[in-house]
């Protein structure tokens, strides 16, 4: 199969081909996008990820170009209109879950690094600067940790939190018996929020998860709470989390995905005056720690998406089922 792969990178390239079954790759750095879609011409598949967009009108041009199927290589498909794809004859299918703990552990990266300063720290000593003032953290042993969503990634970190000694409250739609064993207390999102010292979201952006955190859910915080997100940028309302931090609400901030993330990250942008305010008000206060989306990158994950994406796709030239279909 000619398989056209958006987005990609080096890293994309070297485990793509190392576990690639057969198919005929050809790789674009671009973003899938409606300028970008006609460089899918004579192929029979994308590969695309995250900030790749497939909404409806990129769609119609793919479905003129006989693309029937869309491989993501990632879990969420927030970027993809599955209902049009759907309606068109594409099929879609995923990476549901690639090495969970990779994003659970980098969540708790993200914690640690804003609780001990390590970061602020590191700097100092290679400045000549061996002082502990301001670098004061506190002990997450006994703290409330609240997490938001427990599926694979949600709970992969309550089993790590676990080792801390945190108390652990969770909200889901859905709650785990194996995590309600181990002590893990579920509650409305309302109490799940209340007077959590930290709080670390891990579900899907949905219609009803779109800006999870607002103005209105803020107010639940404990003042000076910690706010970690490796799910997915648009989970927060980033203009209300500003105002949070600057009324002191919010005391940490550590962020691996951002809402208007598509034009950044991924992308050496060292030498560009960056156009996004948000993003530039965000990078200015001290107690704000962002990566680029890099929570799912290990060997591991790297290798289990691209095994699981060529299933995918073997599985569909084989006619047999694809059990990681997404279909609305």
């Amino acid at each position: 199969m000619k398989i056209a792969v958006f987005s990609s990178c080096e890293y994309d390239k070297e485990f793509l081909n190392r576990f690639n079954t057969g198919h005929d790759l050809t790789y674009y750095a671009v973003s899938l996008s409606e300028d970008t879609a006609n460089l899918a011409t004579g192929f029979d598949a994308i590969c695309i990820f995250v900030n790749d967009q497939a909404n409806a009108p990129v769609l119609n041009i793919l479905n003129n170009l006989d693309i029937r199927l869309i491989v993501l290589r990632c879990a969420g498909f927030n970027n993809v209109d599955v209902a049009k794809a759907n309606e068109l004859g594409m099929r879609v299918v995923r990476v549901p879950a690639y090495a969970p703990e990779a994003v659970a552990e980098h969540a708790v990266a993200l914690m640690m690094t804003l609780n001990r300063k390590t970061h602020k720290a590191y700097n100092r000593v290679r400045e000549g600067n061996f002082s502990l003032e301001r670098l004061t953290g506190f002990n997450l042993f006994g703290k409330k940790v609240a997490v938001i969503g427990t599926g694979l990634i949600g709970r992969a970190l309550c089993r790590i939190l676990k080792g801390f000694g945190c108390r652990i409250a969770a909200f889901d739609l859905y709650p785990n018996e194996e995590l309600q064993k181990m002590g893990v207390v579920y509650d409305t999102l309302e109490d799940t929020l209340e007077g959590a010292d930290v709080i670390s979201l891990h579900c899907p952006l949905t219609e009803d998860t779109k800006h999870l955190i607002n103005k209105r859910t803020l107010q639940l915080f404990k003042p000076g709470a910690m706010l970690i997100n490796t799910s997915r940028g648009g989970l927060i309302d980033t203009k209300d989390v500003i105002q949070a931090l600057k009324s002191g609400q919010i005391g940490y901030l550590g962020l691996d995905v951002y809402e208007q993330e598509g034009d950044l990250f991924f992308q050496n942008r060292s030498e560009d005056v960056i156009q996004d305010e948000l993003i530039t008000r965000l990078i200015s206060f001290p107690n704000v720690l962002i990566t680029s989306h890099q929570g799912f990158f290990t060997k591991e994950a790297l290798e289990e998406i691209a095994r699981i994406s060529f299933a995918n796709v073997d599985a569909f030239l084989q006619g047999t089922p694809l059990v990681n279909e997404v279909v609305i």
